[in-house]
């Protein structure tokens, strides 16, 4: 069974090693770097996470979110220019889900959770071009490309669950 909720300051070393064990550097497809003290800090600002745990709590995924002034990192404001979004947006991502977890609902978990959290606001998000398994997850949840940006010479699709407005 997968339970999701906010994450605690607690949560804090397991959602940041999570997190890094999928960075780019390490192979994976996350952007940054996601220390504890990064993680604690998020928390410690009012910026919303979402966790998704197993059996004896055990972490299967996390889904950070911020305002949209809340994250000043190059690819955040480069995703933000090519679609600002409506005005109460919010930034959705990084989502992680562990390696042994995929494909068990643990995003569609996060994904709801969020739902209850912010009803009726946009969630934003970028995913690089050369993911597809994130990108097909994300459009299976209902979500749609909005944009395109190159950044630092990598392709990312910006995705939208907002109502189509004929932007």
């Amino acid at each position: 069974m997968i339970r999701t909720q906010l994450a605690i300051p607690s949560d804090a070393d397991a959602i940041s090693a999570l997190l890094m064990a999928n960075s780019g550097d390490r192979g994976g497809m996350l952007l940054g770097q996601w220390p504890r003290e990064a993680i604690a800090a998020r928390m410690a600002r009012g910026q919303s996470i979402v966790v998704a745990t197993g059996e004896a709590g055990r972490l299967l995924g996390a889904l950070l979110t911020s305002e949209k002034g809340f994250d000043d990192a190059p690819p955040v404001q480069a995703m933000l220019k090519a679609w600002p979004g409506s005005p109460d947006a919010y930034v959705y991502g990084p989502v992680c889900v562990s390696q042994d977890a995929r494909g068990l609902g643990v995003l569609d978990a996060l994904y709801a959770m969020l739902q209850t959290l912010f009803p009726g606001r946009e969630a934003i998000l970028f995913i690089r071009e050369d993911n597809p398994r994130s990108l097909k997850a994300h459009l299976r949840l209902g979500m749609r490309e909005v944009a395109r940006y190159d950044f630092g010479g990598t392709v990312f699709i910006v995705l939208s669950d907002g109502p189509e407005l004929g932007r």
